[in-house]
């Protein structure tokens, strides 16, 4: 379909509305005749999908997660998910429980016996070890954001270890050695991971970690900016801060303003998930990357690929959290 999608000058998924002769779909007669006549040239069957009510197709993913509200998070690794397997002409439907196992079963019950069903996407908000539920045994299954102790599924995570040390050696790498650090509730195995992420890029600096610098916030922008106040009025202040994720750090390039100190070139300041608002700051805030959308991409590229080969896999993937450099970092004034 990618070959005939770049012949006729459209899009794979107009190819596949085609192919597949999906009624409702606004693709004009042109277009209709030349992706099938370019398909009959290439000997894509097509024919053979002239009818697809004769025979059902497993191409139907449930992509089941604990929460959807409480972050964007969640809605850029299902629309990574989605168009990963629209690519390959599965959809995606997706159920928010709660962490309710009632509904949770509900779904199972409604949906596993689903003709259509491919497999099952399980995610969840906040990255943590879970138990499959025992309905999934027989269901081919990958875990998004989330894993298992025994390593027994497939599952994708972001590297929030990696994630921690890169934005540190950011600020290392630029000259500060007094690093500050904001971070969310420790009991939240994202925040002990970038701690240790932390802890390390320290380590391998030779610099010494003192815990004076380190906070525990709450993720609010108003905890970065109580915590950046604490920490700026310390008699040997840090230099730079290093927050566990964007809205602390607006939190504290507002502590820094109320403290008249001049962002980088008073203080420097990396955030951690690179959500839109931080191309917006003043100045645009040097972030670290959480992969969400390409996580949902993997999580259903993986699917898709077990099932159709009929191998379960159990790949664990811990994704990187790349720098993105924007102007909230510079060298610490001598």
């Amino acid at each position: 379909m990618t070959d005939i999608a770049k012949l006729a000058g459209v899009s794979q998924s107009t190819v596949s509305l085609v192919i597949n002769h999906m009624s409702g779909a606004k693709v004009s007669k042109v277009t209709r005749e030349t992706v099938l006549r370019i398909a009959r040239e290439l000997g894509y069957p097509v024919e053979r999908h002239a009818h697809p009510a004769a025979a059902q197709t497993r191409n139907l993913i449930v992509y089941l997660t604990d929460e959807l509200a409480t972050s964007p998070h969640a809605m850029q690794t299902i629309d990574g998910a989605k168009e990963a397997a629209w690519e390959q002409d599965c959809l995606v439907a997706v159920f928010a429980t709660r962490g309710d196992p009632e509904l949770e079963a509900a779904v199972f019950a409604r949906m596993l016996d689903h003709p259509a069903l491919l497999g099952v996407i399980y995610s969840t908000i906040f990255t943590r070890a879970v138990t499959v539920p025992a309905a999934l045994d027989a269901t081919p299954t990958v875990l998004l954001n989330c894993h298992t102790r025994d390593r027994g599924r497939a599952s994708v995570v972001p590297s929030e270890l990696l994630g921690g040390y890169t934005a540190t050696m950011h600020l290392i790498e630029n000259g500060h050695s007094r690093i500050g650090f904001i971070n969310g509730e420790h009991w939240i195995e994202a925040a002990a991971e970038r701690l240790k992420g932390y802890r390390q890029a320290l380590s391998t600096a030779d610099i010494p970690f003192d815990p004076v610098l380190v906070r525990a916030g709450d993720w609010q922008v108003a905890a970065g900016y109580e915590h950046a106040l604490s920490l700026l009025d310390l008699p040997q202040r840090p230099t730079a801060l290093f927050c566990a994720n964007d809205l602390m750090a607006i939190g504290a390039l507002d502590a820094a303003r109320e403290r008249k100190l001049s962002v980088p070139r008073d203080l420097s300041v990396i955030g951690y998930d690179d959500q839109d608002i931080a191309r917006y700051t003043h100045p645009p805030l040097t972030t670290v990357l959480l992969p969400n959308y390409e996580m949902g991409r993997w999580a259903a590229d993986s699917l898709i690929a077990q099932c159709r080969a009929n191998q379960s896999s159990k790949a664990i993937i811990k994704m990187e959290c790349p720098l993105v450099a924007r102007d909230s970092v510079a060298p610490p004034r001598l």
